[in-house]
This record gives C-alpha cells, sequence and structure tokens, in this order.
C-alpha cells in the first residue's frame, strides 16, 4: 500500500468516525409549545426554619422598612435589605394557588459575600 492509499483509508476512517457521532442529518420535529390558558401554578413549600418563613411581603415590609431591591419574576418575589453589617435576600412564593404569598427562603450574607447567619442578620436590620 502506497503512502497516498493509507492517507486516503486514514482519512476515510477518520470521517466515518466522526460521522458517526453526528447525528441524525434530519432534525426531529419538536412539539410546539402549549398555547392559551394561564401557565401551570408551582406549590412550593417552605425548607428553612427561620424567624422570617411564612411572612408576609406587608409583614416584612412592616418590620424592615423599604427593601433595596424589589424584583418579580414568574410566580416569585425577592425583596433586599442591606445595612452595614449584612445583606438578606427574602424569597415569596404562594404556599397553595390561590394564596398570598409568603416568605419561603432566606438568605443572609456580608457586605463581602461570606455566609450570615439569617436570623442575627435580620435583627440587626429591623428598625
Amino acid at each position: 500500500m502506497t503512502i497516498e492509499n493509507r492517507r486516503l483509508a486514514a482519512i476515510a476512517g477518520l470521517a466515518l468516525t466522526l460521522g458517526a457521532c453526528a447525528g441524525p442529518a434530519i432534525p426531529r420535529a419538536t412539539p410546539p409549545p402549549p398555547t392559551g390558558g394561564p401557565p401551570p401554578t408551582t406549590v412550593v413549600k417552605p425548607v428553612q426554619n427561620n424567624a422570617l418563613i411564612g411572612s408576609s411581603a406587608d409583614a416584612i415590609g412592616r418590620m424592615f422598612g423599604k427593601p433595596r431591591l424589589d424584583i418579580t419574576e414568574g410566580a416569585g418575589r425577592k425583596l433586599q435589605f442591606a445595612g452595614s453589617n449584612c445583606i438578606l435576600d427574602i424569597y415569596f412564593y404562594a404556599p397553595r394557588a390561590g394564596a398570598n404569598p409568603v416568605a419561603t427562603h432566606v438568605d443572609a450574607r456580608t457586605p463581602d459575600g461570606r455566609n450570615a447567619e439569617v436570623n442575627s442578620c435580620a435583627q440587626s436590620l429591623q428598625r
């Protein structure tokens, strides 16, 4: 076998190997996204145990005043409160369809990003 034939055989073998990895040449049809009607309701169950879980956004506002951030995304809402010692992020979701949102998750961190204890951070931010 000549060098040229060996090169052609190697290229053909490589092409067959790579072609097997490419998958089907014709893409499969994907079902269209659902249309009409409201999106499905997500039910979120609290998994944390701190003093803020289960509180409404109004109750949290009475505790801490005006939030630094108030962000709504989909079915969720996040309020952020900040002080010199810590930053508190409180996430609100409805516990069941049709219910008012309540705090279901709380994160606390120091201004430099290290984790902080939620209850002590909350105490330091209360007015």
